[in-house]
């Protein structure tokens, strides 16, 4: 069975405070975007995992082996599944690579084994692998809060595209979260923005971006700053880092516009893609 594994993106990310269990509560906006890795899973007798790239642990730490050994545990599953992965989807990226895939080996499963799981037990299955695991599961536009398993579908017709800029440097999702400093971070209002999104308000869109950990994502890797000077040099309408980065996007409505500023940074040797949203 073949399954893509859609990338996301934060229009808005706001760290809202830290909790006494070492999580934080937070509030975002986020879209799937048509850019994805793909996931093919057959059944075998031995789980595995094969991927095109050598940089990934294929052990019991990456994301698709641990969602299956959740699901194994869970409903009593005695199937072994082999799995190859086709990565796309850069790491450390903020554009979520790793809960994308272990997203879409929970639908596989659910599917291949006849669990016909709710939506609130996929829900609390994704969140024991990653935060933004329940958001890969459905693939929805959403206003996402807590700690990434409250879920509130947005309905929206976009007419905008991205392109989507990462430097060879990553950042750690948890080594930003560390170094946030709670007297001094930005809140975005994202309820702005899902309002802007449900009215198809694109100066409201762009108005309303904002993350509260670009700034400490920054000040890790100095080519994000550049990145984002660049596009809004080039004329995008917005520019923002993506989750905890290092990804950088820039909104607009202009195709010619995606293309020729991707192009100019890919001759500046970073990874590029123009990427939609999805619906």
């Amino acid at each position: 069975m073949i399954e893509k594994a859609y990338a996301k993106i934060n229009l808005c990310l706001d760290v809202i405070r830290r909790r006494e269990d070492g999580y934080h509560d937070l509030r975002m906006v986020m879209v799937p975007v048509n850019f994805y890795d793909l996931l093919t899973v057959e059944k075998s007798d031995k789980t595995s995992l094969t991927l095109n790239r050598s940089y990934i642990p294929v052990n019991e730490k990456n994301t698709v082996i641990k969602a299956i050994r959740l699901m194994q545990e869970r409903y009593g599953i005695t199937s072994e599944y082999a799995c190859t992965l086709k990565k796309q989807i850069p790491t450390q990226a903020g554009l979520a690579g790793g809960s994308a895939d272990a997203a879409a080996v929970i639908r596989v499963i659910d599917r291949m084994e006849g669990l016909h799981l709710s939506r609130e037990e996929l829900i609390d299955l994704g969140k024991q692998v990653g935060a933004d695991v329940p958001f890969c599961i459905f693939n929805e536009p959403s206003l996402v809060e807590g700690i990434g398993d409250i879920l509130t579908p947005i309905s929206w017709d976009p007419d905008f595209m991205f392109l989507l800029v990462k430097p060879r440097a990553g950042v750690s999702t948890s080594a930003a979260f560390k170094a946030l400093d709670f007297n001094d971070i930005v809140h975005p209002d994202c309820l702005k923005m899902v309002e802007a999104l449900r009215s198809n308000d694109y100066e409201g869109i762009v108005g309303s971006l904002g993350n509260s950990l670009e700034k400490v994502s920054l000040e890790m890797v100095r080519e994000i700053r550049e990145i984002k000077e660049d596009l809004e040099y080039y004329g995008f309408d917005g520019v923002l880092m993506s989750g905890s980065g290092s990804t950088v996007f820039g909104i607009t409505k202009s195709e010619r516009l995606a293309r020729e500023a991707g192009q100019i940074m890919r001759n500046k040797g970073y990874f590029t893609r123009t990427a939609r949203p999805l619906r």
